[in-house]
């Protein structure tokens, strides 16, 4: 039978690894710089609070263009039922043609149009909700600036 699998690293000699044994030793020019806990947690604070302003903006975002997606698709149903009756009331087959056509190109544009309309709005909310991160950004990096020289003063 196989011996069962020992890991060597629970195994090894710390000491014959590390000649310095003593972790205190090792840790004790280590020194943290002590921070204005309070200005640290205002920092962290308003970090949250434009995460909660960010999450809101999308939901509403999001909820915007569901509701605009929603319109579109019943003005396509209703444009589609009547451009379908509009084509079958044509007497010839050269007009349920031309119609068709005519039809065709109008519910293309509107489609090109209301993509466009869709993808600027997207565009508009991602570009505001940068904007907010980067600003927030820029703002806790100064927060965090002050901080550190107000404690080396």
């Amino acid at each position: 039978m196989s011996k069962p699998f020992a890991n060597p690293f629970f195994e090894a000699d710390m000491s014959k690894l590390f000649p310095m044994t003593d972790m205190s030793k090792m840790a004790g020019g280590f020194r943290l710089p002590q921070w204005d806990m309070e200005a640290f947690m205002g920092m962290q604070r308003k970090n949250m609070e434009a995460w909660t302003a960010l999450s809101q903006a999308t939901l509403e975002s999001w909820q915007s263009l569901y509701r605009r997606q929603s319109e579109l698709y019943k003005q396509t149903v209703e444009e589609a039922t009547q451009s379908m009756s509009a084509v079958v009331s044509c007497p010839s087959p050269e007009e349920k043609v031309i119609k068709q056509a005519e039809v065709s190109k109008m519910a293309l544009d509107k489609c090109l149009a209301n993509v466009r309309d869709i993808a600027e709005t997207l565009a508009k909310c991602n570009n505001q909700a940068l904007e907010t991160v980067s600003t927030r950004m820029n703002e806790g990096m100064n927060e965090l600036r002050g901080i550190i020289t107000n404690r080396a003063a």
